[in-house]
């Protein structure tokens, strides 16, 4: 139905069954026209090609985004190569002379967690983590422990890199969060971008919501964006000359000069290759009326199929039982099974990579993604048959 549009990276790795999307995602074929016009427009118009960036594309990138997330002000979206700058850039708004505690999850991805714990050696910074696990009381036990202390940051996942697992309800949970606590709340949402139905629109002017293109978006990696809420007065002190980009022709000021709006989270020159990739990707769902409810709907279905073919083979360790996170309506775009000793998940991985099926894992975490390009008919897991 949708593999039309993916025809270069299906061909390139036909006979695979790329269980890997929410890792690795394919590139629709519209990508590679991106990538040409970007070398095209570099050749075209040189030195002055940031100025027509910064006036047609990251306004249309920023529009194409701020209407997929329900966002009010499409300039309050910055871009980024990676999340781990943003998240660098926001961290850096805080005085570290100064105590900082941190409230987040025992789940966020490597680029926070690593940094954070990195950061909490100093003797003034405070970690607190809470358990995602169990799931069906994690919401309330997050918001409880936002409400005991003063944290100045707060973040979390919207769904979790290594369960699957998704917040019930963004707006719900970030007005709790906020109803409790005056921190700088960030909500990691790379894997429920372009996954799940996300309207941040009652929670814009409080949120941090980052994301980005390497995953669901299908425009690869190098273009990570962060929606900053209105209003923001933070001057990051990990700052770059893109943050005072319509400032540069005025005169010097004395003062480190910042964008008025999102961009005041901004760094430096950057391959704006990935943005065009992303644009491109987004235009053509936009033309082909495929929303992220369709998306949505679409992959729940191969969830469904791929569970009730997985549950045919009857495999000791690989099935439905072994679903860490059990309610798909409360679930991202990947399933992760529990299934062994982690020397036990990597021969099982091996042994579906022998088979031409390409799954990734995490210590005794199994994650196999689904995503537009596949085709439940084409399944294949009798591999897995005793």
């Amino acid at each position: 139905m949708y593999q039309q549009f993916y025809q270069r990276f299906l061909t390139a790795n036909k006979g695979k069954q790329h269980f890997a999307c929410h890792s690795h995602h394919y590139w629709p074929d519209v990508s590679r026209d991106a990538m040409l016009e970007y070398w095209d427009d570099s050749a075209r118009l040189v030195d002055d090609k940031w100025r027509y960036i910064f006036a047609e594309k990251v306004p249309q990138t920023q529009q194409l985004i701020a209407d997929i997330l329900h966002l009010p002000q499409p300039e309050q979206i910055v871009f980024a190569p990676n999340t781990h700058e943003l998240v660098m850039r926001l961290l850096s708004c805080f005085d570290l002379r100064q105590p900082l505690k941190i409230l987040t999850t025992d789940s966020e991805f490597h680029s926070f967690s690593r940094q954070v714990k990195r950061l909490a050696e100093y003797d003034n910074v405070q970690l607190d983590i809470i358990p995602t696990e169990p799931f069906a009381s994690f919401e309330q036990r997050f918001s409880q422990a936002a409400s005991q202390q003063q944290y100045q940051l707060i973040f979390c996942s919207q769904v979790f890199f290594n369960s699957g697992f998704a917040i019930s309800d963004l707006t719900a949970f970030v007005s709790r969060l906020s109803a409790v606590s005056e921190a700088m709340i960030v909500i990691d949402g790379y894997h429920g971008f372009m996954a799940l139905p996300t309207d941040l629109s009652a929670i814009a002017e409080r949120v941090f919501y980052l994301a980005g293109s390497y995953k669901y978006a299908g425009g690869g990696e190098g273009c990570c964006f962060m929606a900053v809420p209105l209003g923001s007065l933070e001057r990051p002190l990990y700052t770059g000359w893109f943050a005072e980009f319509g400032t540069l022709a005025a005169e010097k000021s004395a003062t480190v000069l910042y964008s008025e709006d999102g961009y005041r989270f901004a760094g430096a020159t950057m391959d704006f290759s990935a943005l065009y990739r992303l644009n491109a990707v987004l235009r053509l769902f936009k033309q082909q009326g495929i929303s992220v409810g369709r998306i949505h709907q679409y992959v729940q279905q191969l969830q469904q199929v791929f569970l009730h073919k997985l549950d045919a083979l009857q495999h000791p360790r690989l099935n439905s039982a072994s679903l860490l996170a059990q309610d798909l309506n409360q679930h991202g775009h990947f399933l992760t099974f529990r299934c062994g000793t982690p020397a036990e998940v990597a021969e099982l991985a091996a042994q579906l990579k022998r088979a031409g099926i390409e799954t990734d894992y995490r210590g005794d975490r199994l994650r196999f993604g689904f995503a537009l390009y596949h085709n439940s008919a084409d399944y294949d897991l009798s591999c897995l048959a005793g």
